[in-house]
């Protein structure tokens, strides 16, 4: 019996490495960005994308701190999620800190570190790191890949759990074997997790005992958060507060979420928060906060935060609602969806008259305010003619220290996404790479990266980075010759006992600047302020302005450690 041949052939998938699947996932995710740094356990994937015609663009930072710090500025200023790509051990570990700052401050994260091959983990291998053991407190999820199949699936999954729910980092560990392994493996698309369902839905009820409470107050107040900004519900919350003439204080990272200019802005709240926001929280009958977590910073004494106010609390977080304030009224939610169901509530116009004229006296009476230098520069004056030469326009970085809290106090923000700083985890050297991320991320806008003397020291190697790429950021480098903030302390509750806070030998910044081919300037008298940055923001490219400050200058007000929000010092001259 004669048997026809069968030339049908089989259709297979082209063998490819665990290495070349991540590549693709990522352009499937639409990443634009990859933050990243070689080594020896990540070859396979450089190697990769070498090869690949990849969408997206890397970006060789100078240290891997760099990396993660450029990655949060990226991400606080597009919403989308940073991407990081670090080596084993040192690798991995120098991006430790980043990592932490975003947990803290819940910006979305997904950072991929090598890791020595499966077959030598545990074993003290060179450049093997316990990623997981190290990351898990400090991640809202973590993966180490046993298996090249499941490599698509992880990924993500990985971006779905950073920017959904509350934002957070989640960090993929990659063996080197894994990388370099070839499959057949298709890239799926679908994504199966059960067990993570964030709420962002309000309860009906909830939303209806907000707003009787609402109705009956008379001395309402909202904080607003960082939560405002992450679920970009700033156009609901200006309509909810108008609606109702409703005050708004804001948290440090919620500075932008409520238009700062507008009438009913009480500003920053907090330990270097204005009179007029933190006596509204002490004296309130109703607080309404909206995506913040009540942190000391902001709370100082609990015994004496809101003591006579109905607490309503608004976080897509159910663990942060009742963690560190009782809560009369727990909304878990997304903030805009929220909003959505507040403004749609029937509320009867709350009768509080008097509280508005008592915190407009308020505002008139206790403003922010400085002393000007007969010498150096006012960094508190800097800061105020930073915000006008801008127009109000520029994105601001800042790393942690007084010009922070100078720069919180007399920027004002008027759109979110426009303020990035490291708030819970306070992260010296954060400003600067974040300032590159930012840029990266919003390339049509001015970028002014405002740092300390001694934050700017710690990651100033990233300068190459905007060199390479003609970044215009403009660093601002408010320099007192001191670790500012420390020294302050050390004023106030030390007893002038300066141990180690005062530079007796700082570089030259400008030759710095110059050493890396950036136009470097120094200014030290305040005549000069006005037409330098008026120049420095017309150039097109990165300018290093070094400017000196007064050494002694200090933030006020001020909340000393263990006192309430209304015991502030240095609320009047």
């Amino acid at each position: 019996m004669k048997v026809e041949a069968n030339h049908e052939t089989k259709q297979t998938e082209i063998p490819r490495t665990g290495a070349d699947l991540l590549i693709e996932t990522l352009v499937e995710a639409e990443v634009e960005l990859v933050f990243g740094y070689p080594g020896g356990a990540v070859l396979p994937i450089y190697d990769a994308l070498y090869r690949s015609k990849a969408t997206f663009k890397h970006v060789l930072s100078r240290h891997e701190q760099g990396s993660i710090h450029a990655a949060e500025g990226y991400a606080r200023v597009t919403g989308r999620p940073g991407v990081v790509l670090a080596t084993s051990g040192p690798g991995a570990t120098n991006l430790i800190t980043g990592i932490t700052d975003a947990m803290m401050d819940s910006v979305p994260l997904v950072i991929f570190t090598g890791q020595v091959s499966n077959s030598v983990i545990g074993t003290d291998a060179f450049q093997e790191a316990d990623v997981m053991g190290i990351t898990t407190p400090i991640t809202k999820y973590n993966y180490q890949i046993k298996d090249i199949a499941e490599l698509p699936r992880v990924v993500k999954e990985a971006f779905h759990i950073a920017s959904t729910g509350r934002p957070g980092p989640v960090v993929v560990d990659i063996p080197k074997n894994i990388a370099a392994a070839t499959s057949s493996v298709k890239v799926e698309s679908a994504i199966n997790l059960p067990g993570y369902q964030p709420t962002k839905t309000p309860n009906p009820l909830q939303i209806t005992k907000l707003a009787d409470a609402l109705s009956r107050s008379k001395r309402p107040l909202i904080l607003a958060g960082a939560g405002v900004v992450f679920s970009g519900a700033s156009a609901e919350l200006k309509e909810f507060a108008e609606k109702y003439q409703l005050p708004v204080a804001n948290t440090l990272l919620g500075l932008g979420s409520f238009p700062g200019t507008n009438s009913l802005s009480l500003g920053m709240a907090g330990m270097h928060g204005s009179y007029a926001a933190n006596m509204a929280i002490y004296e309130c009958d109703l607080l309404i906060n909206i995506g913040a977590r009540f942190d000391d910073r902001l709370t100082g004494n609990l015994e004496h935060f809101a003591p006579d106010a109905k607490i309503a609390h608004i976080d897509i977080d159910p663990a942060e609602i009742g963690k560190n304030i009782s809560t009369n009224i727990p909304v878990v939610a997304d903030a805009k969806e929220a909003l959505k169901g507040l403004l749609k509530s029937s509320i009867e116009m709350p009768d509080h008259k008097v509280w508005r004229e008592k915190i407009s006296n308020n505002k008139n009476d206790y403003p922010l305010w400085y002393e000007r230098s007969d010498s150096l520069v006012s960094p508190q004056w800097l800061l105020e003619q930073v915000y006008h030469v801008s127009n109000g326009n520029a994105i601001v970085t800042t790393d942690v220290g007084q010009h922070q809290m100078w720069a919180a106090q007399f920027y004002t923000f008027d759109k979110p996404n426009r303020w990035v700083t490291s708030g819970g985890l306070g992260t010296m050297g954060f400003g600067f790479p974040a300032a590159i991320g930012a840029q990266l991320g919003a390339p049509d806008d001015l970028v002014v990266s405002v740092v300390g003397d001694g934050g700017f020291q710690m990651t100033l190697q990233e300068l190459s980075v905007i060199k390479e790429r003609n970044l215009p950021v403009k660093i601002i480098i408010v320099n007192n010759n001191a670790l500012g903030m420390v020294r302050q302390w050390q004023e106030s509750f030390y007893e002038e006992r300066y141990s180690e806070s005062i530079f007796s030998q700082n570089p030259d910044f400008v030759k710095l600047a110059d050493s890396y081919g950036i136009r470097g300037l120094k200014v030290d008298k305040e005549a000069d302020v006005v037409a330098m940055l008026e120049d420095v923001f017309a150039y097109d490219g990165p300018v290093v302005v070094d400017c000196r400050v007064v050494q002694l200058s200090n933030v006020y007000p001020m909340i000393a450690p263990g006192k309430g929000i209304q015991e502030m010092i240095g609320v009047t001259k």
